[in-house]
């Protein structure tokens, strides 16, 4: 009984175009709620069932609050979505949202990491990632068309929240696109693994790992600290939060706001009280 649920479950979330990423954090999370209540009809349970299951998992696994945030979400899709019902299963506790700053790199930094690069394909992969303020799953969904070198723009089409936008194409990187195209000539994916499909996400990460070791960079780098680096760098330059936003995609100003927090500019401007003992 339990298989059907779960293939009827992984099948809506593919019917709704869920991200593959989502569809298998969903499934798993779903299937340890369903393991968990194994002897109990799922359809039956309460709020209450459910809020302390994952109390248990806060206080036995130490999750953090995005899992938690997420295992709520997919508990909220099988009573909601599969079932159909409606808001009694809205009353699961959640917990306030963690304000974390973005990690920023400086352009010096920025710059070694790439220059440490060998490897065109990888040398590209870094360079779009930055110079267009890419998500790894834009960057690894990107098709060979989506790189529009009249307009200078590249396509990132069907990005988180399933919207369209446009980003920057920088004049250095189409160069070294266009030296990339000649030596690896991918057919679909402007980045392809062996066989032809979609380039590895934890590959992606491996590379900017690997550069950043080599240019002597000790912190701990994730390809979306190039995506905050290049949002700050530009905040940095005078561009205009709302273009910012727009580059990034985000839905909502105050989330590109966050920049203005760790821009070098915005705080090199305040004049440091304890300097005054030394003037």
């Amino acid at each position: 009984m339990i298989d059907i649920i779960l293939k009827k479950y992984n099948e809506l979330l593919i019917q709704k175009r869920y991200s593959e990423n989502t569809q298998r954090i969903y499934c798993n999370y779903f299937k340890d709620f369903s393991n968990h209540f194994i002897n109990e009809n799922l359809e039956e349970l309460n709020a209450e069932q459910i809020n302390k299951y994952i109390l248990n998992l806060i206080q036995l696994k130490n999750i953090s609050i995005s899992q938690q945030n997420q295992r709520i979400n997919a508990i909220k899709f099988f009573y909601e979505k599969v079932l159909g019902k409606n808001k009694q299963y809205y009353d699961l506790h959640r917990p306030n949202k963690e304000q974390k700053l973005p990690k920023v790199l400086s352009k010096n930094e920025v710059k070694r990491i790439l220059n440490s690069c060998g490897n065109i394909k990888h040398h590209c992969i870094l360079m779009l990632i930055y110079s267009a303020g890419l998500r790894r799953s834009e960057l690894i969904d990107l098709k060979v068309s989506d790189i529009d070198s009249e307009r200078m723009l590249i396509n990132i089409i069907g990005a988180k929240g399933k919207k369209d936008r446009v980003s920057l194409l920088s004049e250095n990187v189409l160069q070294l696109l266009r030296r990339y195209y000649k030596a690896y000539k991918p057919k679909k994916y402007l980045f392809e693994g062996a066989k032809g499909d979609k380039y590895s996400s934890t590959s992606v990460a491996k590379i900017l790992k690997n550069a950043a070791q080599k240019a002597g960079i000790q912190k701990n780098i994730t390809p979306h600290i190039l995506r905050h680096s290049f949002a700050t760098h530009l905040l940095e330059q005078g561009t205009d939060l709302r273009y910012i936003q727009e580059l990034l995609g985000h839905n909502s100003s105050k989330t590109t706001e966050i920049y203005t927090h760790v821009s070098k500019k915005v705080i090199g401007n305040i004049n440091n009280p304890i300097d005054e003992f030394f003037n």
